[in-house]
């Protein structure tokens, strides 16, 4: 018989806090060496928690960790990613369930397609996939800023422009012009450096959730569509 896992304290804490958001208060433990799932169903219960709301809190911890990318235009970020392993392939309608949530957490409609064992949703340069590995399938999410580089580079290029008379490599009649070029292009370099941190942070936020979601509802039985009533 396989021995039940057993939880620390920490873990104890992680599954409570997730599977309710009132605090329960802290509470005797049964077991020394930490309490089963069975036990930590009990005790929940006793302050309201289902059993599957401890269960589902508790299959987030075993879940694999999403693998992040960035990249970067002068240490500002322009392109977000996420990939993770996946316990399966989706059947039709969990994949119909996770577009759903795509396009909620997302809010946008986005559109679908599929072929030669892949699946993805796309909304502009937003590309979320589940797609075939050597050893199963995995979640492939990316997306980038597209105005990011075309901004950055117009704002260094207006900067370059107005040095130039400072260089002497241009007529001191045209100092004024320069300083409205230079405060332009600073500007648009200071709009991009707080506006894309907060956007790549926003998407990978976005992206751990929709990454954590799917894992945890691939990790079940498939869910297949319900068969149609028998006419007889």
């Amino acid at each position: 018989m396989t021995e039940e896992r057993r939880y620390t304290d920490e873990e104890v804490e992680e599954i409570f806090r997730t599977a309710s958001s009132e605090a329960a208060g802290r509470r005797s433990l049964p077991a020394r060496e930490g309490p089963t799932l069975a036990e930590l169903q009990t005790i929940g219960a006793e302050v309201g928690m289902s059993a599957e709301q401890i269960a589902a809190a508790a299959a987030r911890l075993d879940l694999p960790a999403a693998v992040g990318s960035r990249r970067a235009v002068l240490g500002m970020p322009t392109a977000v990613g996420r990939t993770v392993d996946l316990p399966r392939a989706p059947t039709d309608r969990e994949w119909g369930i996770l577009v759903g949530e795509l396009r909620e957490t997302f809010a946008a409609q986005g559109r679908e397609s599929s072929g030669s064992g892949l699946r993805s949703w796309q909304n502009g340069n937003l590309r979320v996939a589940i797609e075939p590995t050597e050893t199963g399938h995995r979640l492939r999410m990316t997306t980038r800023k597209g105005s990011a580089a075309t901004g950055i580079g117009a704002s260094v290029i207006l900067v370059l422009l107005a040095i130039l008379p400072l260089l002497g490599m241009g007529g001191a009649e045209g100092l004024g012009e320069s300083i409205l070029l230079a405060l332009i292009g600073l500007g648009i370099f200071s709009y991009q450096a707080i506006s894309l941190p907060s956007w790549a942070t926003e998407r990978g936020a976005q992206m751990e959730a929709v990454a954590a979601r799917t894992v945890e509802l691939l990790s079940r039985p498939p869910a297949e569509a319900a068969s149609p009533p028998d006419p007889g």
